[in-house]
């Protein structure tokens, strides 16, 4: 099994890199950082399973599991994010994720995961099958609209920043953080909100008396 990973943590990549090397039945195809680099590996060496983010630094790992399935479809994608949140999860399921794990979850259990998607079938971590049983017996799922959005403190910060018409550059300045982080807040926004722009974000932020 040929095996890649996305993800923006160098340090988090190299260990699951590290522990792939030590099973003979899985092969690293290579690692990637961002979307960018994920589309320029793809180019020339298709994995049969991507381990994929959430959180990059360039797009939603949402997004890119879209963008990549569009294009190779026969390749199965496993979720592998420090997101519990439920519209998370779904929304990478619904666009055609096989899995989700998240990151603190065992070597033998990150394994077994990526055997299964390989094999064409589903895996769930426990939290994972908890959230969608919940909203099948509910009969509901989880939405990013109106009240059943939960935004980090930081979250919260950044979106009234944004609808008081700042820029990336001066949310970074005022919050003491890197533009980067802020883009990445930014995009985790609109994928959580399903805003389609900053326009949107300021219609929720608007809505929801964040700013007058």
């Amino acid at each position: 099994m040929k095996v890649a990973i996305v993800d923006d943590h160098k340090m988090f990549r190299q260990g699951v890199e590290s522990m792939l090397q030590e099973h003979d039945d899985v092969s690293l195809a290579w690692g990637a950082a961002n979307s960018a680099e994920a589309i320029s590996h793809l180019d020339n060496d298709q994995p049969d399973v991507i381990l994929m983010d959430i959180s990059l630094g360039d797009e939603s790992g949402i997004t890119l599991t879209k963008s990549i399935l569009g294009t190779y479809p026969n390749i199965k994608i496993l979720g592998l994010s420090m997101h519990k949140e439920d519209n998370y999860i779904v929304n990478l399921l619904e666009v055609g994720a096989k899995g989700y794990l998240l990151k603190d979850a065992g070597a033998e259990e990150m394994v077994l995961a990526i055997k299964k998607v390989y094999d064409g079938d589903t895996y769930y971590s426990s939290h994972v099958t908890n959230v969608l049983m919940k909203h099948l017996t509910q009969g509901t799922k989880p939405t990013a609209t109106g009240s059943q959005v939960k935004l980090t403190n930081r979250e919260l910060e950044i979106l009234k920043l944004i609808a008081e018409e700042n820029s990336n550059p001066e949310i970074a300045e005022q919050l003491f953080i890197s533009i980067r982080t802020v883009d990445t807040h930014r995009r985790n926004l609109l994928d959580k909100l399903q805003a389609k722009n900053t326009a949107g974000l300021v219609r929720y932020a608007l809505k929801h008396g964040l700013v007058e």
